[in-house]
């Protein structure tokens, strides 16, 4: 019995350990040295961007999550399709909904002029995010850095490990337990809905075909169904119908989000699934009370999923390009 709880306190150690090694190759400031306008460059592109379109801001940080969330962050999202490959940014998980590639684009070219070689696309995507947060109003914060960039970028990777509009809480738990996320940060990275737009298509089930026995999602409040099926029409062919996330501030981010989900006024089923756990509900209202927490919490989550399987070291590349792999 000794020996066995010495193993097990052993392999706890070292994974300790291990994962210990890998985060402290991020580090704040990680360009200081090497490119010290590394972050200056990829926030006057961000700024720029956003004083032409604010809603980029939505884009930007939604391309982070769902870079993370495949293969880890080590911008895979930023590949472009090949005539033997469907990549990760043409899945219909990504095609309609991300936005931003051009200012990526932008920075890392001024970027390589400056210092050659030595910026990741991984990391402009991660500073790109955090610039965005706080353009739109949220808080700033560091962005640890030294990640590297992956090779590979496969479409059918978005089918399961990005979470649909549709899944309910415990799906979305899962998966984010999957990702080294707890469900309070699950929660709290759900607040990114707080800007932003969605297509018609992702919710207008719960419109019009929501089951069985109820055409429309009884979680939803009548009179933003009304409002949804006045911007969504029953069998329109535009493919390009989008609505507000939060319509009450679409472009700060805040905590209207969690103040529409209490009124049950929640777009995605993934939002409004929020309540139905006491765990879960408990976080919304503690959000929706106190704005100045959710920031807080919300800068500490992106910090953390931001490290979501991250190359370091000699592993992976820093492209020349970040839509194509080095040759």
């Amino acid at each position: 019995m000794y020996l066995k709880k010495l193993n097990y306190a052993i392999i706890v150690l070292v994974t300790y350990f291990l994962n210990e090694s890998v985060y402290s190759q991020l580090d704040v400031g990680f360009y200081s040295n090497s490119c010290g306008m590394a972050e200056f460059i990829v926030k006057d592109e961000v700024r720029k961007s956003f004083y032409k379109n604010p809603g980029i801001a939505a884009g930007l940080v939604r391309m982070h999550f769902h870079d993370c969330f495949i293969r880890g962050c080590d911008a895979s999202v930023l590949l472009d399709s090949t005539p033997s490959n469907t990549a990760e940014k043409d899945s219909p998980a990504n095609k309609p909904s991300l936005r931003g590639f051009e200012v990526i684009d932008t920075a890392k070219a001024k970027l390589e002029e400056v210092c050659k070689g030595i910026v990741s696309c991984a990391d402009i995507v991660a500073f790109a995010a955090r610039d965005s947060v706080e353009l739109a109003g949220g808080l700033g914060y560091d962005v640890p850095a030294g990640r590297r960039d992956g090779k590979i970028s496969i479409a059918s990777d978005t089918r399961t490990d990005l979470p649909p509009p549709t899944f309910n809480v415990n799906q979305l738990t899962q998966l984010f337990s999957k990702k080294g996320l707890t469900q309070n940060e699950m929660v709290t990275l759900s607040g990114a809905h707080t800007i932003g737009r969605a297509h018609c298509s992702a919710f207008s089930n719960r419109l019009y075909n929501f089951s069985s026995t109820s055409r429309q999602d009884p979680s939803l409040h009548p009179s933003y169904v009304a409002l949804l099926k006045r911007q969504c029409p029953q069998g329109s062919t535009n493919q390009n119908l989008v609505v507000p996330m939060d319509p009450s501030s679409p472009g700060t981010a805040d905590v209207g989000y969690y103040i529409d989900i209490l009124a049950n006024r929640g777009l995605f089923t993934s939002d409004q699934t929020l309540l139905t756990t006491t765990g879960t509900a408990r976080q919304v209202n503690q959000n929706a009370r106190n704005p100045y927490l959710w920031a807080n919490k919300f800068a500490d989550a992106m910090v953390k999923m931001g490290r979501i399987g991250v190359l370091t070291g000699n592993a992976g590349e820093i492209r020349t390009n970040c839509r194509v792999v080095n040759s």
